[in-house]
């Protein structure tokens, strides 16, 4: 854990948070199980006691720590939810050897006009109109990921029922003839979650997520979905292997060619 940054603009507690929670993540307190005390982490930080008591409240309150009258500051055993994403990516499937439940819960749409961003991505022209839809990602009932999706206005009229009846894109997208899609960009970064992500993910202020900005085409690469997706980063790990829908692809292509060989030569 690194020295404090402080004219930065970030509070103190918040840095000693996040510092906290990457040394969680990274094992530093594996052997321990336990954070050292409020006075050791206090000189560690060169801090007082009481900016160290505000970022062991925060993470407590995120359920990363629990706090043990007399006895210390443990860490919260948890497994992290591993998200992969790869050329077919899809929420309930990438869970379903973790979780016993998986829900896409439908909380805002609007219609909206693409910007820039929204257009080059669904290759509309600006101004297009394009649905709006936020979502909740759930896994066993507790929020793990927040999702803001667009798609094409025009070509998916009643998609918004249709979502929050059927609670999945991938099922939602057979309903209008599409079998099959694939990612073709996935982008990820981490944040701080903004007040609006912290309310929705029941998370503390400084939580960290991880932001996946992602677009899905047709097999032909025509495209389907914008998307960006903020995932509790002490819920859930993304994992990014490039060989999840590789074995599909190459029995398609097989199928195609036998079909090419049944239909004899051209001519």
């Amino acid at each position: 854990m690194g020295p404090m940054e402080r004219q930065s603009g970030v509070a103190l507690w918040r840095q000693i948070a996040d510092q906290i929670r990457i040394a969680i993540g990274t094992g530093e307190f594996d052997d321990l199980s336990a954070l050292p005390g409020e006075v050791a982490l206090a000189k560690r930080f060169s801090v007082n006691r009481h900016t160290v008591r505000s970022a062991i409240a925060s993470l407590k309150k995120e359920g990363v720590l629990r706090v043990e009258q007399g006895r210390g500051t443990f860490i919260v055993q948890r497994t992290r939810l591993r998200y992969p994403v790869g050329r077919r990516t899809r929420f309930t499937d990438g869970l379903a050897d973790q979780a016993s439940t998986r829900e896409g819960l439908l909380k805002s749409h609007a219609m909206e006009n693409a910007n820039s961003a929204i257009a080059e991505a669904l290759e509309l022209p600006v101004g297009a109109a394009v649905i709006r839809l936020d979502s909740i990602g759930t896994a066993d009932a507790v929020p793990v990921s927040r999702g803001t999706r667009w798609l094409d206005a025009e070509r998916f009229p009643g998609f918004v029922n249709i979502y929050r009846k059927l609670g999945s894109v991938t099922a939602s997208m057979k309903v209008f003839g599409i079998e099959d899609y694939v990612r073709i960009r996935t982008r990820i970064s981490a944040h701080h979650a903004d007040p609006e992500t912290l309310e929705d993910l029941r998370l503390s202020p400084g939580a960290i997520v991880l932001v996946t900005e992602a677009v899905n085409a047709e097999l032909n690469g025509r495209r389907l979905e914008y998307s960006n997706t903020s995932f509790a980063a002490d819920r859930v790990e993304i994992d990014v292997d490039h060989s999840i829908g590789q074995q599909g692809e190459k029995e398609q292509s097989q199928d195609h060619v036998a079909g090419d060989a049944r239909k004899g030569p051209a001519g």
